[in-house]
């Protein structure tokens, strides 16, 4: 569990699915969490909203999602999202192909709990898993 009360349901693996994809239940709790803008070199990205309403960014516009909404990111699409309702808030995340992104999502369970990475690790961490941040 994040800091933010978020927490991730492993669904579908990108190892059960022999790497086609893989499929996340996101759930967001009250304080306001997400991911800033980024994107992904080899892998698409899909969200579909199951309860609440939550902030997506498309790359050009935020727009607020609430339940039965979807947005798709082509590899390389810029995107994020964040959960700024003060209400909690579901969705389905898939990843096509099938990125391992548990140790991803585990990892930053750790790091919101308090565990330490250098401005270093955290940067190879990052591109480890595929997620390139855009400059604040």
């Amino acid at each position: 569990m994040y800091r933010s009360g978020t927490q991730v349901h492993y669904l579908a693996s990108g190892a059960a699915t022999n790497g086609a994809f893989g499929l996340y239940r996101w759930e967001m709790g009250v304080a306001p969490g997400g991911a800033d803008p980024h994107f992904h070199r080899g892998f698409s990205e899909s969200f579909y909203l199951l309860s609440g309403t939550v902030r997506l960014f498309n790359g050009d516009d935020w727009i607020d999602a609430t339940t039965g909404d979807f947005l798709y990111v082509p590899e390389g699409g810029i995107h994020a999202f964040r959960n700024e309702s003060g209400a909690p808030a579901s969705m389905l995340i898939l990843f096509s192909p099938g990125a391992p992104r548990e140790e991803y999502f585990e990892t930053l369970a750790q790091l919101g709990a308090g565990m330490e990475m250098s401005d270093e690790q955290r940067a190879e961490f990052f591109v480890r898993h595929d997620n390139n941040f855009l400059p604040s």
